[in-house]
């Protein structure tokens, strides 16, 4: 499942992320890249203990946290840290597969990386190119999001950055190890949530909604590792 989450980063904490992006030292996209992403990799990135990154790192932990949405599609059991990165012109990174788990620089703990996200820290119109591009069974998919919305997508698809041609894009990245493993069942749990979401609001709780809210939790129940 590739899904677009709009409005996590409010228009004045998108203010505030700017003016801390503007004054961090960048250092080279190196610092995260495994051995097949580094040949491919071209951007700069924050330092991940730099102050800016931390205030940052609150700011979308934040956000995060008051989307429902976000919660219902991930359903997460661990968030890697967010991380921050910036293509400026001539940048980009090709073709290439995260690391299946990922060591988390403040606790030690590993992350298995189910679900990678990509939150847009400017406008598209800012610059030309920077389409995060996600290849899956059901074709090329291109992604460029506004300011402070969020795209989340499985961490086994093969993807890319364009090329930036003109301007700056920055953006934040990172993993979550979700309680469903499996893709196909997250999207079967997180359109169940909707429908069901919808039908309350249109009916109420009929005796029917209930029966399809138990199976929901049910299944939930059947497929959790937490």
């Amino acid at each position: 499942m590739i899904l677009q989450i709009p409005g996590i980063l409010s228009p004045e904490e998108l203010v505030q992320a700017r003016t801390l992006l503007e004054q961090a030292n960048w250092a080279n996209g190196d610092i995260t890249a495994g051995s097949q992403s580094a040949q491919v990799k071209n951007n700069l990135q924050l330092p991940h203990n730099g102050p800016e990154a931390e205030a940052l790192r609150d700011l979308i932990q934040n956000g995060l946290a008051r989307s429902g949405i976000f919660f219902s599609a991930a359903l997460p059991k661990q968030l890697f840290p967010p991380l921050f990165n910036c293509y400026r012109e001539g940048m980009g990174f090709g073709n290439h597969v995260d690391n299946a788990v990922r060591n988390n620089p403040f606790n030690g703990t590993w992350v298995r990386t189910d679900i990678s996200c990509t939150l847009f820290l400017n406008e598209p119109t800012e610059y030309e190119g920077g389409e995060l591009i996600v290849e899956d069974t059901y074709g090329i998919h291109s992604v460029k999001g506004p300011a402070g919305s969020v795209v989340l997508y499985p961490s086994t698809s093969i993807h890319r950055v364009e090329t930036i041609r003109q301007g700056a894009r920055y953006a934040s990245f990172f993993w979550i190890q979700s309680m469903v493993r499996d893709d196909s069942k997250r999207e079967l749990l997180f359109n169940m949530d909707l429908s069901i979401s919808n039908l309350r609001e249109q009916h109420g709780d009929t005796d029917a909604l209930v029966n399809i809210t138990s199976s929901y939790h049910n299944l939930l129940r059947m497929w959790t590792e937490v």
